[in-house]
């Protein structure tokens, strides 16, 4: 058992190692002990260690082959000119506009995560062969249209410790964009209720709870206005699908260059085909223990330059 597959139960391990391998009939060999743990009767709910060895007195049919040549190869081979931060445990990539962080119905090969695994395994750092479950993920994910910072994990201890960060709001994420018109007040939170429709891929913004609908917040800073359009800092303090693009036109100030929450004719007069939201900068603030990423509390990373703010000016005279 290797460090990726430490700390797991020994019937959730065997169900991803060995898929072919009948649940039933597993949980029958680990009672007749067929399947050992460190030479001695296991139990299903034993916990593996690194360095624990499993036998199993199984058939060869449940195995599976191990692959000469892998999906990950086909994609493309530039991801290093993306990255912003990295060490041994993650990366932090400056994901593009129109590259998807994971595969879609209608691109499976050339994925943001396929660029990682690929890179990762030229670099000697990741090999399938040698993992029974765990592969290099994405932590957190931005919509195709959408660029900035997606944090990467590169071993299972770093992944399970970025889900619980994440989910406990102990990594703050700072995104920019240009909104048509002029908000409200120089800073405020929006709160409203976001319900998505998985037919259409579209989520939908009310001021009022309803069945479905999850609670959303977003916090939002003025930096710059011109005559038409206003930059603005944008914390998520909740984070749903499309959150920012469809609570901001919710508000009435659509993201400029949103083709699905914008205005076209807005868009087409500013002469842009691609929206203006970045997640520009990601801080990671840890109130608990983080085990092996404890070394991050208290930094943030930047990305050096956001092309619709160094050229805000330039978008405001199109306006």
């Amino acid at each position: 058992i290797g460090k990726n597959d430490a700390d797991q139960r020994l019937d959730k391990y065997l169900q991803k190692r060995l898929p072919n391998l009948p649940k039933a009939l597993m949980y029958k060999y680990i009672r007749k002990k067929r399947i050992k743990l460190n030479g001695s009767r296991a139990e299903i709910s034993s916990r593996l260690n690194e360095g624990d060895e499993l036998q199993l007195y199984i058939g060869d049919e449940f195995f599976e082959k191990q692959e000469d040549s892998f999906d990950f190869m086909k994609a493309a081979k530039n991801l290093s000119e993306y990255i912003v931060y990295e060490d041994e445990n993650i990366l932090l990539l400056n994901k593009k506009t129109g590259l998807l962080s994971h595969p879609d119905d209608g691109e499976y090969t050339d994925t943001l995560i396929s660029r990682v695994k690929r890179y990762l395994f030229e670099k000697g750092e990741y090999d399938p062969r040698d993992e029974a479950s765990f592969t290099p993920a994405l932590a957190n994910r931005i919509d195709r249209n959408t660029s900035g910072i997606v944090i990467a994990a590169k071993n299972a201890a770093s992944l399970r410790v970025l889900n619980q960060k994440i989910k406990d709001r102990e990594i703050s994420k700072f995104y920019l964009c240009v909104v048509t018109g002029h908000m409200p007040k120089g800073e405020d939170t929006l709160e409203a209720w976001l319900f998505k429709d998985e037919e259409k891929n579209k989520v939908f913004v009310s001021e009022k709870p309803s069945e479905n609908a999850r609670q959303i917040r977003t916090r939002y800073k003025v930096l710059k206005e011109s005559r038409e359009y206003t930059l603005l800092e944008i914390e998520l303090l909740t984070g749903r699908t499309h959150q920012i693009r469809a609570h901001l036109a919710h508000a009435g100030h659509p993201i400029l260059g949103d083709g699905k929450y914008g205005k076209n004719e807005i868009n087409k007069k500013a002469g842009l085909k691609k929206q203006c939201l970045c997640s520009y900068r990601l801080s990671f603030d840890f109130s608990t223990d983080a085990g092996v990423l404890n070394y991050l509390n208290g930094r943030s990373f930047e990305l050096p330059g956001v092309w619709f703010a160094d050229e805000f000016e330039k978008l405001s005279g199109n306006g």
